[in-house]
């Protein structure tokens, strides 16, 4: 039976390990048949997986319409969490309508009445958070959502906006190779009562252990410009990889379980939403959630890491150069 949290002041309650969808669609080179996507889906939810997490962008709204199909005949038992991206807002066109314009084009792709969780897929930097704040408020008491988040939010980004209407999750980037966030963000987060939500809780794979020196990435595959699969750093991050595999040793885990099962055992907030293609990589990532972590292992796996440089890092810049 998966355990489940409970996030944010909307009381919204996910499996402890979600599924990110975005990969049924783009992003890590080529994707399942449409149906097999669907059956994929479907096999989280009936492992326990209850929380599913898309955007307007993967895919252009395929992957909305692959994750809708997929959880239609369970709609009432998962929650949905989708994500909408504005750039500006104006006398002519505020926020507010282009945010509904989304929201509304979102739920026709998901077959759905409302999103239980809507995030702003990046901050604009031309947008008060305060008037994004205030439109998810009435879209909340509106019932067209069920709660709201930021993404690679910073901390005064977060309290500015949780003030004006309360946040349910914060969801950005963490894994044992991105702990920015550990500084100020998830602090705020524990302190403001909201959800923390890591996307690429594995580093897209990496800590899974199984990358190599020679891996080639082809066409529509964001590790071509993840600097840390370059193949120097891939061979001067093995002393991460070892340290995994070791613990996974003494749990008779994975590499991948660990990783997740530390963040799992650091916060009761935090919430990560892994993505894969494979039916044993789902069911491995979900099984993190019963790999349990003491406080000695825990502080053992810490003082290990604050050992390890990390080489390479995941950038929206550099990602974005990879589009024509």
């Amino acid at each position: 039976m998966m355990k489940n949290r409970t996030i944010g002041s909307s009381k919204l309650e996910v499996s402890a390990v979600g599924l990110g969808c975005m990969g049924f669609s783009h992003g890590y080179g080529a994707t399942p048949e449409r149906q097999e996507s669907i059956n994929l889906i479907r096999y989280a939810f009936e492992l326990g997986c209850t929380h599913f997490d898309t955007a307007e962008g993967y895919g252009a709204g395929n992957n909305e319409e692959l994750v809708g199909e997929a959880l239609r005949d369970v709609r009432d038992q998962v929650v949905i969490a989708t994500k909408f991206l504005i750039r500006e807002s104006s006398t002519t066109d505020p926020a507010d309508k282009q945010i509904r314009s989304h929201l509304e084009a979102s739920l026709k792709r998901l077959g759905t009445d409302h999103v239980d969780l809507y995030y702003q897929h990046r901050v604009s930097p031309d947008i008060p958070v305060e008037e994004i704040a205030e439109c998810m408020g009435q879209l909340i008491r509106e019932g067209k959502i069920g709660g709201w988040g930021q993404s690679q939010a910073t901390a005064e980004q977060i309290r500015r906006a949780h003030a004006v209407t309360p946040l349910t999750a914060v969801q950005s980037e963490y894994s044992m190779m991105e702990r920015m966030f550990e500084r100020e963000v998830i602090p705020a987060c524990k302190e403001l009562g909201i959800g923390f939500v890591p996307f690429s809780p594995l580093a897209s794979g990496f800590l899974s252990g199984k990358v190599r020196v020679d891996d080639q990435y082809q066409g529509d595959d964001v590790r071509r410009a993840i600097t840390r699969f370059d193949s120097a750093n891939i061979a001067a991050n093995q002393p991460l990889v070892d340290l995994l595999h070791r613990f996974a040793d003494e749990k008779h885990a994975t590499p991948a379980q660990i990783s997740l099962a530390w963040m799992l055992d650091k916060e009761d907030f935090i919430a990560p939403i892994p993505g894969s293609r494979k039916r044993e990589r789902i069911a491995e990532n979900l099984g993190a959630a019963e790999v349990e972590i003491s406080a000695s292992e825990l502080e053992q796996i810490e003082t290990e890491l604050a050992k390890i440089d990390i080489h390479g890092n995941r950038t929206d810049e550099d990602i974005a150069k990879m589009r024509p």
